[in-house]
């Protein structure tokens, strides 16, 4: 029998503190069970003081613009593909501490931003409200590419000769193209008046540029020209839904704290 009044000492309460000391991390979650990867998050980081270096931030508005104003021929082809809005979305520089704020607070497991206000995300209608881009229609289904049926791509879309093609790809080891080639392509193909190929070196720039664009800054994958095989289809692709998951894929790898 338990004496009612004998003191308490407190040592059934520290008992249970102890047994109730919540898990997680300081200044993070506590329930791990939902942002299963937070220990390799950057926020982790940030809060145990390991400052990582700035984010590198590349913008492809010039590179875009350089290529200068479209031909009647051309633009009519590539107004046909849906892709046009993308001309004008180019931005020449971006806010570094912006997207490094933004990158910080998203969450792959929830693709969300968790902002003191709760969680927000990026949406379809977002894309399309701002992109002007079809997030509804057929969906590619893009598989990976060896090295050796890029450089085939490459010469049946592009018109370039297979030792041309072999060397492009042989210099960035992988099947991807440098953009600064698809100027010269474009440029190329423009002069001899081979307007098709053309249009398709200025779409695989453009989607490199913006809606695919990728760490490298540099290069873009050969892969995304497929779609563009029969530009008189292309316009039935939802480009804006491609570039959200693509977006998306980009923001979880930024978001690690080993990302730069």
């Amino acid at each position: 029998m338990v004496d009612a009044a004998a003191p308490n000492t407190g040592a059934e309460i520290d008992s249970q503190d102890i047994g109730d000391e919540p898990e997680g991390f300081p200044g993070g979650p506590r329930d791990l069970s939902v942002l299963t990867e937070y220990a390799d998050h950057v926020a982790a980081s940030v809060w145990s003081g390991q400052e990582r270096p700035e984010l590198k931030l590349s913008s492809h508005g010039r590179k875009v613009h350089h290529l200068g104003r479209l031909g009647p021929t051309i633009e009519d082809m590539v107004a046909g593909t849906g892709l046009s809005p993308l001309i004008a979305c180019s931005i020449d520089t971006g806010d570094r501490g912006l997207i490094s704020s933004f990158v910080e607070r998203w969450h792959w497991e929830t693709s969300s931003f968790h902002l003191p206000e709760g969680e927000i995300s990026i949406m379809l209608d977002d894309i399309a409200a701002l992109l002007h881009l079809l997030i509804v229609g057929a969906l590619h289904d893009f598989q990976p590419l060896c090295t050796d049926e890029a450089v085939l791509l490459l010469v049946e879309l592009l018109m370039v000769s297979p030792e041309v093609a072999m060397v492009e790809t042989g210099q960035c080891g992988r099947p991807y193209v440098l953009l600064q080639w698809l100027q010269d392509i474009y440029q190329g193909r423009c002069q001899k008046q081979h307007w098709t190929a053309a249009t398709r070196a200025y779409l695989l720039h453009l989607l490199g540029c913006t809606l695919f664009a990728n760490k490298s800054s540099t290069h873009v994958h050969v892969v995304h020209i497929q779609v563009l095989r029969d530009l008189t289809l292309a316009g039935r692709y939802a480009w804006g839904a491609a570039g959200l998951v693509h977006m998306y894929d980009q923001l979880n790898d930024a978001s690690l704290s080993t990302s730069r």
